[in-house]
């Protein structure tokens, strides 16, 4: 029987097999001897011991495609990340640091603007503008009023996706409403971890559906980029991929160099000063710690 982690305590792992819901399991001792932990987000194998209380062994895991150091969680289809359009004003050098960490990893990111019935349309226009070149999918919604639920539903449809954002803009009220009717799966873990012994708060996948998972990616606040080399950062700003062999040096990298294309994308428009400002200051962090 093949089913997905959905949750990892205290060497217990809750594994969602469709159509017949979660299963109590621990892994085999062979998994410790190979040195390999099972994680959230993992598919897997079990063996059923007691089919009445959902009671079985993880025996193998499949392949993964990708792995997440913070949080450890493995097999994620892509990541979305949400601010608020306004209170608090969207902090785009945090939500730069996270598309380019989703870069690093080739995890397709959705940019969500939560909020949008505290701005103008001109307003909202403006904030499409910024990362309409970004090589992401960006979609406007509004928690409070439930618009553009749907169209992100649709987005969220299928996948293994997991939702960051920092505090204050409103992610625990979008997750709620993504969570409406569905009581069987979260009623059932809860009702086993809930038993005095698990109080730390771990990664959860979330089941929307059968085939449907979100994981609430939590202490979203700061992210170092101190793992890349100042010359690399350049390469994870999709909008700057096409014009990269139209600078007069090889190997620009888009600071001080003259004749630059990329600067002047940023002086024609085309690239959003928002966006090449955030470079720089990312470039210098990195410059930084030699």
């Amino acid at each position: 029987m093949q089913g997905k982690i959905i949750r990892g305590i205290a060497g217990f792992y809750y594994v969602h097999v469709t159509g017949s819901g979660i299963y109590e399991c621990k892994a085999k001792g062979v998994f410790r001897k190979n040195k390999e932990k099972p994680l959230v987000g993992d598919n897997v194998e079990i063996t059923v011991l007691d089919e009445e209380k959902k009671i079985g062994n993880v025996s193998c895991i499949l392949p993964r495609y990708n792995e997440l150091i913070r949080p450890a969680v493995a097999n994620i289809d892509q990541a979305l990340v949400i601010f608020a359009a306004n209170r608090p004003k969207p902090n785009f050098n945090l939500l730069d640091r996270f598309l380019l960490m989703m870069e690093q990893k080739k995890i397709p990111t959705i940019i969500c603007f939560n909020k949008t019935d505290l701005v103008t349309e001109h307003e909202t226009e403006q904030l499409r503008d910024i990362y309409k070149n970004a090589g992401h999918r960006i979609c406007f919604i509004s928690a409070l009023k439930k618009q553009g639920i749907e169209e992100l539903k649709d987005m969220l449809k299928g996948k293994t996706s997991t939702v960051a954002g920092p505090s204050g803009v409103g992610k625990s009220s979008f997750i709620n409403l993504l969570q409406t009717g569905i009581t069987m799966e979260t009623g059932g873990i809860s009702e086993k971890i809930e038993r005095g012994k698990h109080t730390t708060r771990h990664s959860e996948l979330i089941t929307l559906d059968d085939d449907s998972y979100i994981l609430d990616t939590p202490g979203f606040s700061s992210l170092s980029v101190f793992d890349l080399e100042k010359e690399d950062i350049k390469w994870y700003y999709p909008e700057f991929e096409e014009l990269q062999n139209q600078c007069r040096f090889l190997g620009c990298n888009h600071i001080h160099e003259p004749e630059c294309a990329v600067k002047q994308a940023v002086s024609d428009g085309s690239i959003s000063p928002i966006r090449y400002e955030n470079y720089k200051l990312l470039y210098e962090e990195c410059r930084r710690k030699y």
